[in-house]
């Protein structure tokens, strides 16, 4: 009987043991069956500052060469309708990254948007004083008494009061002409004299296929601070510094693999759609390639203390905010 018994009670334990791994395996089989994209991929919304162009180029050959996917990062890229709502819909926590400038960065902030600088596009600035070649504005002093075109009121008024004074013209002594965004056509056509806020891998290259050579006075070599034409922006008060770091991890891989690879990658960017293959951003491709960020999540501190110190002397904002309020480096705490 109590053999009978001890068998009996085996037999159970060897059921039940049979029901557990069966129920394991099912659900081992089930976690096997979902697509390693759904357990992991995090969806993040990043907003352009303008429609996809060479600027964007890491952020196109990250996704293209799967560098966001296999950090777990479904990135979905949106251009916007307004070039003056991305950072506004970021701060409105409608958005995870949104690109900017850091001129307009500061800005911001001291309006009281609750943004941060989370990482670097483009390391240096674009924007440039665009003349005619054989116009007659040999220099920036040749001017006065005549139209500058702009896009941008507020910061680009500002630049082009500080390198007009620097060259012993007044803000006054010049007509400003809001051309919205024909910048080029504005110049070519005489227009305007000159345009503040075209950027020089672009507008240059748009002059030039179009047979008229264009020249540009350079900010920073102007008495401005040099400073970072294109910035990632996040909401500080929403921000996931894990899934900032894998974007960033993912952006600098392209832009090494963009600089060892320049053709190859070139040839990836402009597959994506048929409207990039064109003269202009093949031009544009490689004026643009040693400018940007090689450590995108790298911080210079110097250089957004020294931005915002000249924003203050210039009375664009009433007082400097502390590094902390403007921009992180996303590697540290």
């Amino acid at each position: 009987m109590r053999l009978s018994k001890i068998a009996l009670d085996l037999t159970g334990l060897i059921k039940a043991w049979l029901r557990v791994s069966l129920k394991s395996l099912i659900f081992i089989g089930f976690i096997i069956s979902i697509s390693p994209s759904a357990l992991a991929n995090q969806k993040v919304t990043l907003l352009l500052d303008w429609f996809i162009n060479p600027d964007h180029g890491p952020i196109i050959i990250a996704k293209e060469k799967g560098f966001f996917a296999d950090r777990g990062l479904d990135v979905e890229i949106i251009a916007p309708a307004d070039p003056a709502d991305p950072p506004k819909l970021v701060a409105a926590g409608k958005a995870d990254l949104a690109i900017s400038y850091q001129p307009q960065l500061h800005l911001q902030v001291a309006e009281g948007m609750p943004l941060t600088r989370v990482g670097t596009l483009v390391a240096t600035p674009l924007n440039c004083l665009l003349v005619l070649a054989d116009g007659p504005i040999k220099n920036i002093s040749d001017l006065k008494g005549k139209k500058v075109g702009f896009s941008v009121a507020g910061v680009e008024e500002v630049l082009l009061k500080t390198i007009l004074e620097r060259n012993g013209v007044k803000l006054s002594d010049i007509a400003l002409v809001n051309v919205n965004w024909s910048l080029s056509p504005s110049l070519m056509s005489k227009q305007v004299d000159a345009v503040i806020g075209a950027f020089r891998n672009f507008e240059l290259n748009q002059m030039d296929i179009e047979g008229v050579k264009g020249r540009c006075f350079y900010l920073e070599e102007e008495g401005l601070p040099a400073y970072d034409e294109l910035i990632y922006v996040a909401n500080k008060t929403k921000l996931d510094r894990r899934m900032v770091k894998k974007f960033l991890d993912a952006t600098e891989l392209a832009t090494q693999f963009m600089i060892n690879h320049p053709q190859e990658s070139w040839n990836i960017f402009k597959e994506t759609s048929k409207e990039l293959d064109d003269e202009l951003n093949k031009r544009a491709w490689v004026d643009t390639l040693p400018r940007f960020a090689l450590r995108p999540a790298a911080l210079d501190h110097g250089r957004y203390s020294r931005f915002e110190k000249f924003l203050k002397e210039t009375g664009l904002i009433k007082k400097q905010s502390p590094i902390e309020d403007l921009a992180i480096d996303i590697g540290k705490n």
